[in-house]
């Protein structure tokens, strides 16, 4: 198997860091973080670069690219810890709205390629705890009006987005999977309250009481869950990125931090440390490579390659924040070290559409025919 990539994904690479690199320092993030952690700047930013569009089909206005040039996106935006809803918007947001009326795509699709309008999915409710199944927000309909109602929180950059795309439930009791139908609500529509998150990013609460929608689907399910996998294998790629740079940044530390004399580098016992945590860096970064590569699988293939790979980077990204602050020292846990803001992302992610148990879960529900061996 070919894992070189082409010409076209290494200059994408290569524009996207350069990008990084210009634009978007370590001393711009901490700034925006102590802001409040609004983003709509940067993701401006990222349509000038064309990365808004880049899963969009080229007739909506988008680039028509796939999964391994998100997945090269993703990675060098976690290793500038570009604070921007990416994977909701440009990735997520487009594949939920593949299966809506064409009027509609065509009404929205030009628009979030071009950065114009900022779009996110709302799919977490209070009691949901990770079930993507558990909806309890109803939709009722009068002739050809629909009308949401109910409560989603963890929307990521809520207050700051242009509309959300809202799963509801048609039919059915609150986990069933079938009777959930997806929507589009503008955000002038509904009740948002924002508010920051540990990472310096913002979320909100999306209050919603007999609010006008738009039908994307009725049958919402199979495509969540397709979106939810582009999200948690985009989120891969970024905890890789985020991970490389925090690895590089300790490395760097532990060659100017002296101690009797000398740079901690030179001291066995660390030098093995740092051993253990580039192993456990390169074991995400192949899982992150089979994630991107299964997305085109059908579903229960994909769902379970996508819950392994994740168990993996759950493992990795909680091992190399955790040890590499504490090769930091004190210093690591402070505002200003930029190792702290990479740990703390590392920590959100290991939570986000799943925490390692969550999938660990999933796993083990998906083999139990073959007893937890490989197929």
């Amino acid at each position: 198997m070919d894992f070189d990539f082409t010409d076209d994904q290494e200059s994408l690479r290569d524009a996207v860091r350069r990008w990084v690199d210009k634009g978007f320092s370590f001393e711009r993030r901490h700034a925006m973080a102590k802001a409040g952690g609004a983003t709509r700047d940067v993701h401006r930013e990222l349509a000038d670069l064309g990365l808004t569009g880049l899963t969009v089909a080229e007739v909506r206005g988008g680039m028509g690219f796939g999964a391994i040039e998100s997945m090269v996106v993703c990675e060098e935006l976690g290793r500038g810890l570009v604070n921007s809803p990416y994977a909701e918007a440009a990735l997520m947001a487009p594949a939920l709205l593949a299966t809506a009326p064409a009027v509609l795509q065509a009404a929205w699709l030009p628009r979030m390629a071009s950065g114009d309008a900022l779009v996110v999915p709302a799919l977490h409710e209070r009691a949901s705890r990770y079930r993507l199944n558990h909806v309890g927000v109803r939709a009722a309909t009068a002739g050809e009006l629909w009308t949401l109602t109910g409560v989603k929180t963890l929307v990521p950059a809520g207050d700051e987005a242009d509309a959300f795309i809202v799963p509801a439930r048609l039919q059915g009791a609150a986990d069933d999977t079938s009777g959930i139908g997806l929507f589009l609500v503008d955000r002038g529509a509904a009740h948002v309250r924002g508010f920051p998150t540990q990472d310096g990013a913002r979320a909100a609460e999306l209050v919603l009481a007999l609010t006008p929608a738009m039908l994307i689907t009725r049958e919402g399910w199979e495509t969540m869950e397709a979106a939810v996998d582009i999200g948690l294998a985009a989120q891969m790629a970024e905890a890789v990125g985020l991970m490389d740079r925090l690895v590089a940044i300790t490395v760097e530390y532990m060659n100017t931090r002296k101690q009797f004399g000398v740079p901690i580098a030179s001291f066995q016992a660390l030098r093995h440390r740092m051993a253990d945590v580039k192993m456990q860096l390169e074991l995400g970064r192949s899982m992150s490579y089979y994630a991107s590569l299964k997305l085109g699988e059908p579903a229960a293939q994909r769902r379970r390659a996508i819950s392994q790979a994740r168990v993996q980077l759950g493992h990795s990204m909680r091992f190399v924040g955790q040890q590499c602050i504490q090769l930091h020292g004190g210093i690591g846990c402070t505002d200003e070290c930029s190792a702290s803001h990479y740990f703390k992302r590392l920590a959100m992610l290991e939570m986000t559409y799943g925490d390692t148990l969550h999938h660990l879960g999933e796993v083990s529900s998906r083999m139990q025919d073959t007893a937890g061996v490989f197929a």
